[in-house]
């Protein structure tokens, strides 16, 4: 998951990283808002968040990815393991981040 300050450059990581090939599937949840300390001053903005499908092998690939692309100097990257999940949905994110 990352976040962005605009719908554009929300799509463009997302697409990105579809055509990259290492997220089966990206989605972005319209803006949030979010409150946080940067540079010694408590900052609120929106952003949108963008929620990435891939899988534990693709994971150090989609965080090279967002690194690269984004333009924030500290993009917030996380990563929440899958405890379960439907079987033939799982396989479809592995196909698609080969």
């Amino acid at each position: 998951m990352t976040t962005t300050d605009s719908e554009r450059k929300a799509e463009e990581l997302a697409r990105g990283a579809i055509e990259a090939r290492v997220a089966a599937c990206a989605q972005i949840s319209a803006p949030v808002t979010s409150v946080y300390r940067w540079q010694s001053a408590v900052e609120t903005s929106q952003e949108w968040q963008v929620l990435f499908k891939t899988t534990a092998a693709r994971y150090d690939a989609l965080e090279a990815h967002i690194l690269a692309a984004h333009d924030y100097d500290t993009p917030e990257i996380i990563a929440t393991p899958v405890a379960r999940g439907a079987a033939g949905y799982l396989a479809w994110v592995a196909e698609e981040t080969r």
